[in-house]
């Protein structure tokens, strides 16, 4: 099933883990034992625009997952990614066990791209978190500290707009982070705004 490179889920089935099952259940098994079966696939990063991951990561609904290398330079053939927001920690059991970057890809070159409706989630190992866990030995907890500093794991999606042209539209709210609009907030504000029309042309 992974001879391909992906994983195609059959009808019915939604990936959908928490932030807290995408680091513990698989960033961590990738990180301390890279020769752990995983259905999340690994790409590079700069070989793929967002609009290319379908097929190529693990799809599920509108959002693809995959693994990568850590990059400073997060660019590809026709854009970058570019970081908004603070990280956020993930938290399991009290405990901070990692951390989620999140960005957006921008088309053309650095600082003067044209932001699109593409984000992306990135998810990091808490180093100190890391270190105390399974492995027996310090020999066993450097090298997989090691190898924890190589990858990390990503989920893109496409923001819906109505005015999304090949990738590219205004940044519209939509709830992933818990800060953003929820289609009943959106909802919400069209009633008022048809309110508002109706006041303003009394009979």
């Amino acid at each position: 099933m992974m001879a391909c490179g992906s994983v195609n889920l059959p009808p019915g089935f939604c990936f959908s883990p928490t932030d807290e099952e995408l680091v513990l259940h698989f960033l961590y098994p990738k990180a301390s034992l890279p020769c752990h079966p995983n259905i999340i696939p690994e790409l590079d990063l700069s070989l793929h625009d967002p609009w290319e991951l379908n097929g190529k990561a693990l799809s599920s609904g509108n959002q693809h997952y995959f693994f990568t290398r850590v990059k400073e330079n997060r660019s590809t053939e026709n854009g970058y990614w570019k970081e908004i927001g603070v990280t956020e920690p993930i938290v399991s059991a009290s405990e901070k066990v990692g951390m989620k970057k999140s960005l957006v890809f921008n088309l053309g070159e650095a600082p003067q791209g044209t932001e699109t409706s593409w984000v992306m989630h990135e998810y990091h190992i808490c180093s100190s978190s890391f270190s105390t866990g399974s492995c027996g030995s310090t020999r066993g907890r450097r090298k997989s500290n090691q190898c924890r500093s190589k990858w990390v794991l990503c989920k893109a999606y496409e923001k819906k707009s109505s005015q999304s042209q090949q990738g590219v539209s205004s940044y519209s709210d939509e709830n992933d982070s818990g800060t953003e609009l929820s289609w009943l907030d959106e909802f919400y504000m069209s009633l008022d705004d048809d309110l508002e029309e109706v006041m303003s042309h009394p009979n």
